[in-house]
């Protein structure tokens, strides 16, 4: 019998990176392709990442660069499509870009440039695309061969679709302005799939204790720190906030941090401390700490740390040290040990860490393995990567992996 409601091969929930990059790879294999998004404009985590200035591949993807309750799991996907294919999508379609630290690869121009790729990469392979969607419910029609129903509306119009393979592309609830939401995990609750636990990743950190006023003081200031937290470690720079600690330092050992934790912070990195006081005493005996801190950490954040942890140094030459003192000094410089209260939260977190286990998924094609037709890509996946262009190799590994599958 005829299904009243009009039937795809292919719908995918989301017009993000994952769900566009799915859309074209399904529809250059001849699939009839539909993409409903939520907001009402497609890509605006695209358009507002790396600056405005997409921050789209690093030339140094690995396995370690994710994290997931199993490590093992992004390495078909990313595999199958690397960084190599998405940069020889990008020269292939004109787009100049430039490599900055960490060998992260931006746009020169705009973020627009890379959604406007994949919106042509769509349109040249026939996707439709439709904004204002929201599904308020998904069937499962037939279990013998795979066919679901999605109900909601469009704006105010009521919605009713047919398909033969679902794709939840729906992004997570990181910054929840962009159009991000938890359907993707409602759905996969709904279909039996488990769940990792989910919290804010890649996120700036908050304090009640005194070290929120200095943080206050000290807002704008940034250094290069190295900051270790449960065996994980990062050098870049720390920013201070008038709400706590932030900058690609902080963002990155966010994803490793739980409530309780301290963070041991090296304001110095790379410098054989006490060598170096040692030294300055040896050869500028009068000199006050302070005014060699200085020189390298700046007058407001040495003035802070006076007050932190050495209140009566303001008068003391450095020929008043001992060794045993100047090893206290180096010891409380490169090992600052801060326990924040918590994360700023979803609002300012670029990833979810968690979200739909991955021993459900197979990772060769991103399909529920006791759910035929139902896929899950990009990050409502338990994977999330370091800062640096990875969440968006996720994005588009995964999302290929599901259209040569679909």
């Amino acid at each position: 019998m005829q299904s009243s409601s009009p039937t795809f091969d292919v719908i995918i929930l989301g017009a993000g990176a994952s769900g566009l990059m799915c859309a074209a790879t399904a529809a250059q294999r001849g699939r009839r392709v539909l993409v409903l998004e939520k907001a009402n404009k497609v890509g605006k985590k695209i358009l507002m990442s790396g600056g405005g200035r997409c921050n789209f591949t690093n030339y140094q993807v690995e396995p370690d660069n994710f994290l997931s309750a199993n490590p093992h799991f992004c390495k078909a996907a990313l595999k199958r499509y690397t960084q190599w294919d998405f940069i020889g999508m990008v020269e292939r379609h004109g787009i100049e870009y430039e490599e900055r630290k960490h060998s992260q690869l931006f746009c020169r121009h705009s973020a627009r440039d890379i959604l406007d790729m994949l919106l042509d990469e769509c349109h040249q392979a026939g996707v439709e695309i439709r904004t204002h969607c929201e599904v308020t419910e998904v069937q499962a029609l037939d279990t013998h061969h795979p066919r679901y129903r999605l109900l909601g509306r469009q704006g105010q119009q009521p919605l009713r679709l047919d398909c033969q393979s679902l794709v939840v592309a729906t992004g997570a609830l990181s910054i929840p302005t962009l159009g991000g939401s938890g359907i993707g995990y409602d759905i996969a609750t709904q279909f039996g799939l488990p769940l990792v636990p989910r919290r804010a990743g890649l996120v700036p950190f908050m304090f009640s204790d005194t070290m929120k006023s200095v943080c206050e003081r000290l807002s704008g200031l940034a250094l290069e720190v190295s900051v270790e937290c449960n065996g994980q470690s990062f050098t870049e720079n720390m920013l201070f906030t008038h709400r706590g600690i932030s900058g690609p330092a902080m963002l990155q050992i966010s994803s490793y941090w739980h409530p309780g934790d301290t963070l041991t912070i090296d304001l110095l990195p790379g410098v054989d401390t006490f060598n170096w006081l040692r030294e300055a005493r040896q050869q500028q005996g009068k000199q006050l700490l302070k005014t060699l801190l200085a020189q390298r950490l700046g007058r407001a954040l040495v003035a802070e740390l006076l007050q932190l942890w050495w209140p009566d140094a303001p008068a003391r030459p450095l020929a008043d040290y001992s060794d045993k003192q100047l090893q206290g000094v180096a010891a409380q410089l490169q090992g600052w040990a801060l326990k924040p209260s918590a994360t700023e939260g979803y609002r300012t977190a670029e990833v979810t860490l968690g979200g739909v286990a991955t021993e459900a998924i197979s990772s060769k094609t991103m399909e529920a393995r006791d759910c035929p037709g139902l896929y899950f890509i990009g990050e409502v996946l338990d994977v999330s990567g370091h800062l640096g262009g990875f969440n968006f190799q996720w994005a588009w590994s995964s999302g290929y992996s599901a259209g040569l599958a679909v």
